[in-house]
C-alpha cells in the first residue's frame, strides 16, 4: 500500500512539474541546462502517465466475464484485505461474497437492504443499510452494530454510498429513492447531503448540502482528496479532505454525475451508469467498458492482486482483468 501512496504522490509532484517545462528549459546556465534536459526527458516520460489511455489500463480486446445473473439486482461491492468481494442483493437483502477463488456464497440474510459498502482497516464491513436509513458495522463474525439511526432526530433519506477513509472516519451519501417496503412517502430531511461521521462518533455533520441527488463517493488512499457524484445533477465534484473531516476546495471534476464509482493506483475514477466510463485525475475521459446489462451500479477492484474489476450491473455481476491495481 505504501508503495502504491508513493508512486500516487509521484506522478502528482511531476504532472506540477510539467506545467513548469518552459521556465526550467530557459535556464542561463550550461550545467543547469544539462540537469534541466535531464529533469525534462523524465518529466516527459512520466507525463505518459496524464496522456493514458485504455491500452496503458487493460490489453486490447478484455472482454467482461459474467460470475453470475441469479439475482435481482446488485450492488455495493466492497473488497476486504485479502481480495474477497462482498456485494448486496438489495430486493432480495442479501450480502454475497465473492471469494479470490471464484466461490460465490451468501455472507448475510437479513441484510438490513444494504446498499453501498465499504471496508473499514479493522475488517468490518460499513454498510448503507436502507431498510431503516441506518448507517450499520457488520464484523468478520457478522456481528451487527448500528453507527447511526438518524440526524437530529429525523430519519435519513436512505444512505446511499460510503466510504471509509483511512483513520476510521465515514463519509456517506443521502439522496431520496423511494422505496416499496418504506411505509413512509416523502423524506423527513430537508435536501439531500453528504455527511461525514469522526471516528467512534454516533453522530453525524453535513459536509456539504450543495446537491439534488448525491450517490457515489470515493477518496483517494492517502486521504487527501474526496470525489461525491451527483447524479441528479450530472456532475461529479472533488473535494480537499481536512484533518477534522470537514471538506474545502470544492471544484467540478467532470460535468457527469454516474452511479457508483472506484478508483486505481494512478488516479483514475471508475464511474457506473451506461457501462464504466474511466476519468483521468484531470477530469478527461480516457476509457469505456461495455456491460451488456440495462444499468451498470457500482464497481470494485479486487482478486489476490486487486487488478480485476468487480462489477454489478443489473440483475449480474462480472469481472473485468486490469493491468492497474486498485487501493482499497
Amino acid at each position: 500500500m505504501r508503495e502504491t501512496q508513493n508512486i500516487a504522490s509521484l506522478h502528482w509532484g511531476l504532472f506540477y512539474l510539467c506545467q513548469k517545462q518552459p521556465t526550467l528549459a530557459n535556464q542561463s546556465s550550461p550545467k543547469m541546462k544539462k540537469k534541466s534536459l535531464l529533469l525534462l526527458i523524465l518529466i516527459a516520460a512520466s507525463c505518459n502517465v496524464f496522456a493514458q489511455d485504455a491500452a496503458n489500463l487493460y490489453e486490447a480486446g478484455t472482454k467482461p466475464v459474467l460470475v453470475s445473473k441469479q439475482f435481482a439486482f446488485t450492488e455495493g461491492p466492497a473488497v476486504d484485505k485479502k481480495g474477497n468481494v462482498f456485494f448486496t442483493d438489495q430486493p432480495n437483502d442479501k450480502i454475497w461474497e465473492y471469494d479470490t477463488n471464484g466461490k460465490l456464497s451468501v455472507f448475510l440474510d437479513s441484510a438490513g437492504r444494504s446498499n453501498g459498502m465499504y471496508f473499514d482497516r479493522k475488517g468490518n464491513l460499513i454498510s448503507c443499510a436502507d431498510a431503516k436509513d441506518q448507517l450499520w458495522s457488520i464484523s468478520p463474525d457478522k456481528k451487527i452494530t448500528v453507527l447511526l439511526t438518524d440526524y437530529k432526530g429525523k430519519l435519513f433519506n436512505g444512505p446511499n454510498d460510503v466510504w471509509v477513509r483511512p483513520d476510521g472516519g465515514i463519509y456517506i451519501t443521502d439522496p431520496y429513492y423511494q422505496r416499496d417496503y418504506w411505509t413512509r412517502k416523502q423524506p423527513d430531511l430537508d435536501g439531500r447531503k453528504l455527511y461525514y461521521v469522526a471516528r467512534g462518533k454516533h453522530d453525524a455533520v453535513v459536509v456539504d448540502d450543495q446537491f439534488k441527488q448525491p450517490n457515489g463517493i470515493i477518496g483517494t488512499h492517502d486521504g487527501k482528496n474526496l470525489y461525491v457524484a451527483d447524479i441528479g445533477d450530472n456532475k461529479t465534484y472533488r473535494y480537499d479532505i481536512n484533518k477534522d473531516g470537514s471538506l474545502s476546495n470544492r471544484t467540478l471534476f467532470i460535468a457527469m454525475g454516474c452511479d457508483g464509482m472506484t478508483i486505481d493506483q494512478l488516479g483514475n475514477i471508475y464511474m457506473c451508469g451506461k457501462g464504466v466510463t474511466i476519468v483521468n485525475p484531470k477530469g478527461e475521459k480516457i476509457g469505456h467498458i461495455d456491460i451488456d446489462e440495462p444499468w451498470t451500479a457500482n464497481i470494485c477492484f479486487g482478486g489476490k492482486n486487486k487488478d480485476v474489476l468487480f462489477i454489478t450491473a443489473s440483475k449480474a455481476v462480472y469481472t473485468f482483468q486490469m493491468k492497474v491495481k486498485g487501493v482499497d
